[in-house]
This record gives C-alpha cells, structure tokens and sequence, in this order.
C-alpha cells in the first residue's frame, strides 16, 4: 500500500516538500529562540518571540482558510514557501550588521507567522486531495513520518551549523531549504478550487469564515479534539523554554539545545512509524485521551529534571505521545471536514493549536518568571492532566470515536457537502 502511494507523483511531491518545509522551519524556529536568548538571557523575550508569531495567525489565518478554500491550494504554497526563503534569507544578510538586534529577529517572527497564516490552510487542504481515503490512515502516518524525522534532524543540523556556519550561514542554509520545498511542490499535480457550499455563491467573506467558525463548534470530535490540543500546548508545552533548560538548567549550549528539541521530535517519529500498526482505530477516542495525559506525565517529569538524560527521556515520552495523538486528530480532520469548507476548517485548526503555540510561549515565559523554569513546566504537566479529564467528560463522541466507521461512511459519500 505504501508502494502505491509512493508512485502517486502528486503524493510524492507532496511528501517531499512538507519534509523540506519542516526541516527548514524547525531549525529556523529553534534558532530564532537562541539567538534572543543569547542576545538578552531573559526567558520573557522567549515569550515575546512566541507572541510575535502568534498576533498574525490569530488575525490572518481564518482569512487565509478563506483564500484557500476561493483559490488555488498549490499556488498558495508555492508563493508562501518563496515567501518564508525570502525572509530566512534577508536573516541571513542582516544578522551580524547594526540591524540585526532583537527588533529584527522579532519583526521576522512576525512576519513568517503572517506568512504562515495563509500556508497552513492550504497545506492542509492540498494534503486532503493527494491522500486517497482508501489509503488515509497510512498516508497520514507517512506524512507524519517524514515531517517527523524533518523535526528530529532539523534542530540537531541547525544546532550544529550554528556552532560551525555561525548564524548567518544557518539562516543562508535556511533560505535555500524553503526555496528547494517551493520548487518540489510546482510538481504537485494542479489543484481546483474547492467547491462551495450550496448556498455560498453570494456570501461574502465573513460570511463564509463564519460559516467555518460554526461547523466547527457544531462538531464534537473538531471542537474537543481542537481544545485538547489548544489547552494542553497552551499549559503543558516547554518548547519556548527550551533555550533556559538547556543553559540555566542543565547549563549546556547550543548542542544539548538541538538535542533536547531533538528528543520530542524523535518520539514522535516512532508514534509515526508504529501508530498505525499498534493504535486500533476503533478505539481512537481513547486512544487520544490516553497519550495526551501521558503528554502531561512527561512535562511533570522534565519541569523536576536536573539531568540531561532525564531531561531527553521526558521529552522523547511527550513527543511519542504528541505524536500519537497528532495522527488521531489529523484523522479526525480530514474525515470530519467537508471539501468545500476544509480550508476554513483548518484555519480554525490553526487558530486552536498555532495560537496555541505561540499564546503557549508567552505563558510559558511569563510562569518561568514568576515561579521558575522547573516550576512552570511541570505545574503545566498537571495543568494537561486536568484539561484531559475534563474533555473526557464534556465531549463524550470524540472518546468514543471510531475512525474506521468514519472512513467507511466517507468512502460512500465522498463529498457530504
């Protein structure tokens, strides 16, 4: 089955470039928090980087559903992914000069999370279209697979050349990495714009963004498999930390940094090798609710660590556990989302986990001023424990969901739009 996927040559490209752009994006944003650390050693600037990124995907990105849901999938991507070389690049030429301070890596920041606000949806609704329904579960679990070990080797190659590029070479390499993501996905096979909705002709574009919005807060297994991810990144989350770990914590530098970002990454790279053998789909619901209270476990585990080793166990448990969980709800959004309205869909997705992320660092770096780096990360672990029980128990369809009956109705009714 895989085999046949891989000589789809839309899938291949696909696949190809998604591995690109992750690689390129992992190492950028580890990168990014190193170099304010560095410049300021205050976690709060952590935390104001995150902000950064996150004001334009809170304010552009169910716009961007919209534009992707109006026009060409691919097209987007390929002007964003320029886009996002273009800035990598201009970091790589100003870091170094008299502009190259704070200000600047924060203005990029935002700028790649503008940048951002319009690729996800697209991304996210031409991986919809290349990934036949008859082959979903394996075609998520490869994608998963591949940005994965992107997220693994990216932060560990940018740590690296870090030290022996120095940093405006990283951010040169940066650049051509997302130009080389561009020029693999002019090889996707053209896409059409989605078709609309029945009654969407005259609506104009708040209309339909509203549209978006209420689909998915009328569906159970969207709207609580959106929140848990939301409140268990926003409280339980240590990414923007990760540069204070490594150095007031562990006191290490930037190699143990690429390690540690490593560690998540490489636990979710086995959930993606092995969920699909190992996690019954009929059973997903629990499935879910299981690893991302375990995600939680692993936060308590690494807020109380004081040793490098313990430090990658914990996060190499939270990454296996995102990385399960990941799948799942990538499942549920394709199998829960109409063609016609998966842009905006997934642009509400993004509002939930990529403000998540970012709101997340803010938290994150505010908690540790207040309480400490050890304190806010694991006083976030318990926090997810709480969220999981909580959803549990509000959203009774998702822990009970069964992605195999979904897929058998879907395959009758392609399109339920």
């Amino acid at each position: 089955m895989i085999l046949s996927l891989l000589l789809n040559r839309s899938f291949r490209a696909f696949l190809v470039a998604n591995a690109l752009e992750r690689f390129a994006a992992s190492a950028m944003t580890v990168l990014l928090g190193l170099q304010v650390y560095e410049l300021t050693r205050n976690p709060l600037d952590l935390g104001w980087l995150g902000l950064a990124e996150a004001l334009p995907g809170i304010s552009l990105v169910l716009y961007g559903g919209h534009v992707a849901d109006r026009h060409s999938r691919r097209g987007i991507m390929l002007l964003t992914l320029a886009l996002l070389a273009v800035l990598a690049g201009g970091l790589a030429l100003l870091t170094g000069s008299s502009l190259g301070g704070l200000g600047l890596i924060l203005v990029v920041a935002f700028l790649s999370g503008a940048v951002r606000a319009f690729e996800s949806p697209a991304a996210s609704g031409l991986e919809a279209q290349v990934v036949p329904i008859n082959h979903l579960m394996r075609g998520v679990s490869l994608l998963a697979t591949t940005g994965r070990l992107a997220d693994v080797v990216g932060p560990m190659a940018g740590g690296f050349a870090w030290v022996w590029l120095g940093a405006e070479g990283t951010y040169a390499a940066i650049a051509v990495l997302f130009a080389l993501a561009c020029l693999t996905t002019v090889f996707v096979g053209r896409d059409r714009p989605a078709a609309p909705l029945a009654a969407a002709d005259d609506e104009g574009t708040r209309a339909r963004i509203v549209a978006g919005i209420r689909y998915v807060f009328g569906s159970q297994l969207l709207l609580g498999s959106m929140a848990l991810d939301l409140f268990a990144v926003f409280f339980g989350g240590a990414t923007a930390l990760m540069p204070a770990i490594a150095t007031d914590v562990l006191h290490a530098g930037p190699t143990a940094l690429g390690l540690l970002r490593s560690a998540a990454s490489a636990g979710a790279l086995l959930a993606a090798l092995v969920a699909v053998r190992f996690v019954s789909p009929r059973r997903a619901g629990w499935v879910l609710h299981g690893v991302i209270a375990g995600f939680g476990v692993s936060m308590v585990l690494l807020g109380l660590s004081h040793s490098l080793l313990l430090s990658l166990v914990a996060l190499f448990i939270s990454g296996l556990c995102d990385g399960t969980s990941m799948i799942i709800r990538r499942a549920i959004l394709r199998l829960a989302s109409p063609e016609a309205l998966r842009g905006r869909i997934s642009a509400v997705r993004m509002v939930f986990v990529g403000s998540s992320n970012e709101l997340g660092a803010l938290e994150s770096g505010i908690a540790a001023s207040l309480l400490g780096t050890g304190a806010a990360i694991w006083a976030g672990g318990i926090a997810t424990l709480a969220i999981v029980g909580v959803t549990a128990l509000a959203a009774p369809k998702l822990r009970r969901l069964d992605l195999d009956a979904m897929a058998r109705a879907e395959a009758r009714t392609p399109d339920r739009a």
